[in-house]
């Protein structure tokens, strides 16, 4: 089984691909992964991404493509994978799909956790890190015993400058105008399975699980 998952940043779609891909054996391929690993290695198309995010630009689409590419020909990937970070836009889920028709095969379905604009606000500009052990916390989902104040170390938490909440506006909106699009894609190929991503982690493994006719 090849899926794609699509999800809102803090929806916790890579937290359900991991499960899901463990819970169906298959290879979990996070776009995020491949880049630093590639530059870990420094192949030839780590040292190409690197240059273009040295320069803060995007990393062009081929080179993502080629990445994904490389990617689906380990031998983990023969009984399904599943995309997390990839496809982010129309052209690459073509490329994508091209891919896969090379080997025979196609996405069977696309699950995209829905989540609430506000919930994921409260999600994302809810995390603060220590100055001094880089601890990361949430004021709602594990908040400080003392506000403020590092657990481990006493440091002082302060917040990022993109989890503030005009910053974190400003990238929903960008997510959302970029992946519409891509529902409406794999919904006119009968392929999107939504599922509502504003309950337990559990819960939404569990539902995608019956959307794909796998859970019970």
């Amino acid at each position: 089984m090849f899926l794609v998952f699509l999800g809102a940043p803090g929806a916790g779609k890579g937290t359900q691909a991991a499960v899901i891909a463990d819970k169906l054996g298959v290879a979990h391929i996070a776009s995020g992964d491949l880049f630093r690993q590639a530059l870990e290695k420094g192949t030839e198309l780590g040292k190409l991404a690197k240059s273009y995010m040295d320069k803060g630009t995007l990393v062009p689409d081929e080179v993502t493509i080629q990445l994904i590419s490389e990617r689906l020909n380990g031998p983990d990937c023969k009984g399904g994978a599943v995309f997390d970070g990839f496809p982010r836009t129309i052209d690459q889920a073509k490329a994508l799909d091209k891919m896969m028709a090379k080997r025979a095969g196609a996405i069977d379905k696309a699950v995209y956790i829905e989540v609430p604009e506000k919930a994921l606000l409260k999600r994302l500009t809810g995390r603060w890190i220590c100055r001094k052990c880089q601890a990361p916390y949430h004021e709602v989902n594990s908040p400080p015993k003392v506000k403020g104040v590092c657990d481990k170390c006493g440091g002082e938490l302060y917040q990022r400058a993109d989890d503030t909440e005009a910053t974190i506006k400003e990238r929903l909106k960008v997510y959302f105008a970029q992946t519409t699009p891509l529902l409406d894609y794999y919904k006119a190929m009968g392929k999107l399975v939504s599922v509502d991503g504003n309950q337990d982690i559990k819960k939404v493994s569990e539902m995608i699980l019956r959307g794909l006719g796998r859970g019970r």
